[in-house]
């Protein structure tokens, strides 16, 4: 249907939302309000949808909101079916969102974004979920367009429930400090870091992170002359290791593949067996000219425990590898690391919200909680940071609220951040 066909659509039919349904339109000011309808035309499950319209407004914000009671401490879960048209930037242009409210009608505590988007055919399916907090009586539900003057989005499916409280996802996380010396092969140096992570891994490990190069540190060799198959003797060994521990293994290693020689970090699952591979993205002026070549993506792993990304030291220095990894939903980073930025580390754990796990030479070896506080450490070479995190936690913070949902909401990915041409200076 064209955008005219759907202006005379919507002139033809009634503005405001079934009262017995609760909806009504809501815009902060009225020169900024979309518009709205019930569009009978429009719906995936019922006899129509709430739609919004940008109305050819580049200021538009606003759509419908419905209040409903809540209890304090009871966590509930916010569903809602989008069907968008016309959007240049959807992450950040459909929002739903749980705004609280005290008995007098404050606001109570901070709003909680839907972040978790699904696809189901034309339309995706976003979710929220949360505890009222201490103080709130009720929720505003908001269903939004903000900044989308050709855009069309229409929700249907809409649902508010009471769920139970999350239980607790621990992940016990073991992260290695060992720099082996003197090794006259790649494999006597991987066998060192094996039989340490069986000696310090307690039962029902989770995940053990090895560092950056183990095949190389502590050889004569230099990166490009180490570079091996994927899976190979090196994976080989690592296996071994997994299956003796029951756990992931994570390790820098240099792959190999025609000419091409990658400074990658493999993941090996439970049962042994090569579960994905990560080439380092960002390799520094010294990896260049020892010949390696970087990798183009930035992947994430489903696990028995959970979503996990991996950086390989360089990566660190830079925003975009630990972005992309958490807006692909990693809760998880894995960081096998030679020597680099501490503070970058934090910044990286922090401004993500996730939790982040380092494996280094010249680099604490570590583990970063998504505050970017040190939660475990290993100063001392032949140890291990220990820790049990637990993925389900909410990291809530005075004055943001919880930043994760938030931060993957309103980041801004659709502004350009390069010039058009060469020219800085245009």
């Amino acid at each position: 249907m064209t955008n005219y066909a759907l202006w005379l659509l919507w002139a033809a039919i009634a503005f405001a939302a079934d009262p017995a349904a609760g909806w009504k339109p809501w815009a902060p000011r009225p020169e900024i309000a979309p518009r709205t309808c019930l569009d009978p035309l429009v719906a995936r499950a019922s006899a129509g949808s709430l739609a919004i319209s940008g109305n050819s407004n580049s200021a538009v914000y606003g759509g419908w909101e419905r209040s409903v009671p809540v209890e304090p401490g009871t966590w509930y879960r916010l569903s809602a079916y989008y069907r968008p048209e016309n959007l240049t930037y959807e992450r950040g242009q459909v929002l739903a969102i749980l705004d609280w409210q005290t008995a007098v009608g404050t606001r109570s505590g901070f709003p909680e974004f839907a972040a978790r988007a699904k696809g189901d055919g034309l339309w995706r399916r976003l979710v929220a979920e949360a505890p009222a907090p201490p103080d709130a009586r009720s929720v505003k539900l908001q269903l939004f367009l903000s900044n989308a003057p050709q855009g069309i989005v229409w929700w249907d499916g809409i649902s508010f429930e009471v769920i139970p409280a999350p239980a607790p996802r621990p992940v016990t996380v073991v992260s290695l400090n060992l720099r082996p010396e003197g090794s006259q092969t790649s494999a006597q140096s991987v066998e060192q870091f094996a039989q340490l992570a069986e000696k310090v891994a307690p039962q029902k490990t989770d995940i053990i992170v090895l560092p950056e190069g183990i095949t190389v540190v502590g050889t004569p060799f230099r990166p490009a002359e180490v570079g091996e198959a994927v899976p190979g003797p090196t994976t080989a060994r690592l296996g071994e290791l997994a299956r003796k521990t029951g756990a992931y293994v994570v390790a820098g290693l240099y792959e190999r593949v025609g000419s091409a020689v990658y400074n990658t970090a493999v993941l090996i699952d439970r049962r042994g067996q090569l579960a994905g591979r990560y080439r380092k993205v960002y390799l520094p002026r010294e990896e260049f000219e020892g010949g390696l070549t970087p990798g183009m993506d930035y992947p994430v792993f489903d696990t028995d425990f959970g979503r996990i990304g991996i950086m390989i030291c360089w990566d660190v220095q830079y925003a975009d590898p630990a972005r992309a990894l958490a807006l692909r939903g990693a809760e998880l980073i894995l960081l096998p690391i030679w020597g680099g930025n501490t503070t970058l580390a934090k910044a990286r754990a922090l401004e993500n919200q996730v939790f982040l796990a380092a494996s280094g030479y010249d680099f604490p070896t570590e583990i970063l909680d998504p505050l970017g506080a040190v939660i475990a450490e290993a100063p001392q070479r032949g140890t291990a940071a220990i820790a049990t995190i637990d993925l389900n936690r909410r990291y809530v913070q005075d004055w943001l609220g919880n930043m994760r949902p938030r931060f993957q909401q309103e980041i801004r990915l659709e502004v350009p951040v390069l010039p058009r041409t060469n020219d800085e200076n245009e």
